[in-house]
């Protein structure tokens, strides 16, 4: 690959964007076991895939830009399961699992949001995976709704 200057914006959207993947992953892991229902079942894997699609993608981009890409921070992922662990416990119920991933899903697309406007100059490639993250997060709490 030809030397080419990068600019910062355009890494560290992509970073949050190869961490925001992997939250979603590691959320929709913890909860597979609890669910009940092969149709929500079915939304989560399906869902599963397509952040592990995306995060193929961020991560073949973070390599050819010589980049590691950043794991989600250690305190909100610690957070995340203490959490779904306590609610799980107390109701292991569908609606638990749904209610859990909408919470991730709304968290998940106001840090991309945030993101995409802090990090404005990121090339338009980048900026159109965030879109996707959101839009695959959007979809998937339209989907689990009515588990709710």
């Amino acid at each position: 690959m030809a030397t080419q200057v990068i600019n910062s914006d355009t890494i560290k959207l992509l970073r949050e964007c190869n961490a925001g993947i992997k939250m979603g992953i590691e959320s929709i892991d913890e909860v597979l076991p609890d669910v009940k229902s092969d149709e929500l079942r079915s939304v989560l894997e399906c869902a599963k895939r397509r952040h592990e699609e995306l995060g193929n993608e961020t991560r073949d981009i973070l390599n050819d830009y010589g980049d590691s890409g950043k794991e989600p921070p250690a305190m909100a992922s610690g957070m995340s399961w203490l959490k779904t662990t306590f609610k799980l416990t107390v109701d292991p119920s569908d609606s638990t699992v749904a209610d859990l991933i909408t919470d991730g899903c709304a968290m998940g697309v106001k840090s991309l949001r945030r993101y995409l406007n802090q990090y404005a100059a990121a090339e338009e490639k980048v900026k159109s995976i965030a879109d996707r993250l959101i839009s695959i997060e959007e979809e998937m709490q339209e989907d689990i709704k009515k588990f709710l």
